[in-house]
């Protein structure tokens, strides 16, 4: 009985990553397009990590399609860890694919969101330093200079991300890394004076 369900197991999932790739190709088809419409309206550096991503979406499906091949042949032939080994690599090639079709067309939302208003992205930003600094001087006369560097660190860096909007083309994806990066650092900082005092903060 137990093989099978393990044979009817790894037809499941062969048709579920097959139903998977062919939908990765599709997907993967419409990234040309987006990328032309970050070509025309972004500056070079918001989109040239994104150039190859058609070729390596498509190299990926070529190769997920061809270890599902494989897959289906050790099925048919029984041997079960070959074809189980298979369908993980498989799923991995098409999660990667998933992963690096999905960045250009957020990238496109996110920049496109940035551009019409970056202010959102500044007061969301302003809004974390703010709150670290408040739980900073908490019951405090003066902050931790462990805590209040960073912090500080992390208003000039934010004020140098907005004056990078200034000019003709802003590099609108180096103000979202930035504003990104502020944040991780002011969620860091948080979750260290938490500690610090015990969690109850």
């Amino acid at each position: 009985e137990r093989l099978p369900e393990k044979a009817a197991e790894i037809d499941r999932r062969l048709v579920s990553l097959r139903t998977r790739a062919q939908a990765l190709t599709t997907r993967a088809g419409q990234v040309d397009p987006v990328l032309s419409e970050l070509r025309r309206r972004f500056s070079a550096a918001c989109w040239q990590d994104l150039q190859r991503v058609p070729d390596l979406a498509a190299e990926n499906v070529r190769q997920a399609e061809a270890k599902l091949a494989e897959a289906r042949t050790a099925r048919d032939a029984q041997r079960w860890p070959d074809a189980t080994s298979l369908l993980s690599t498989v799923r991995a090639l098409l999660n990667t694919t998933d992963e690096s079709v999905s960045a250009a067309s957020d990238r496109l939302q996110q920049l496109n969101a940035v551009a019409k208003d970056p202010q959102q992205e500044i007061d969301r930003t302003r809004f974390a330093i703010r709150d670290a600094q408040r739980l900073a001087m908490a019951g405090r006369s003066t902050p931790d200079p462990r805590h209040a560097r960073p912090l500080d660190d992390s208003v000039g860096r934010l004020d140098r991300a907005v004056t990078s909007l200034e000019g003709r083309h802003p590099d609108y994806w180096h103000f979202l890394t930035e504003t990104a990066a502020v944040r991780q650092t002011v969620a860091r900082v948080v979750a260290q004076i938490r500690e610090d005092r015990g969690g109850v903060a």
